[in-house]
């Protein structure tokens, strides 16, 4: 059996983290920027589980659970907020908010 390098892991996360800061930097949906966002968070959450894991280390996979509740905590407060925005501007394009004006 073989075994996959630590190069291969570490090459997709930093796919998966340009992917996910391409779609915060050129939506202007809301729903699909926090989806960007979640993407770059698993992108940092498969870096550390692959040091953790070539280097014999669980301080890496225990970081991750830390990782994983701050995400989750960012999903339910940002679609709470993009629930409240779209209430009150019948809208989701990060453009058209400007809450500053009535």
């Amino acid at each position: 059996m073989e075994i996959v390098s630590q190069e291969y892991y570490l090459i997709l996360s930093a796919i998966l983290f340009i992917i996910g800061t391409v779609g915060v930097l050129t939506r202007s949906n809301a729903i699909v920027i926090f989806m960007s966002i979640e993407l770059m968070l698993n992108a940092v959450n498969l870096t550390l589980i692959s040091f953790a894991t070539f280097s014999q280390d669980a301080f890496g996979q225990v970081l991750v659970f830390f990782v994983m509740a701050v995400a989750a905590a960012e999903a339910a407060v940002g679609l709470a907020i993009v629930i409240a925005l779209y209430r009150l501007k019948k809208t989701l394009n990060i453009d058209n908010l400007n809450l500053l004006k009535s």
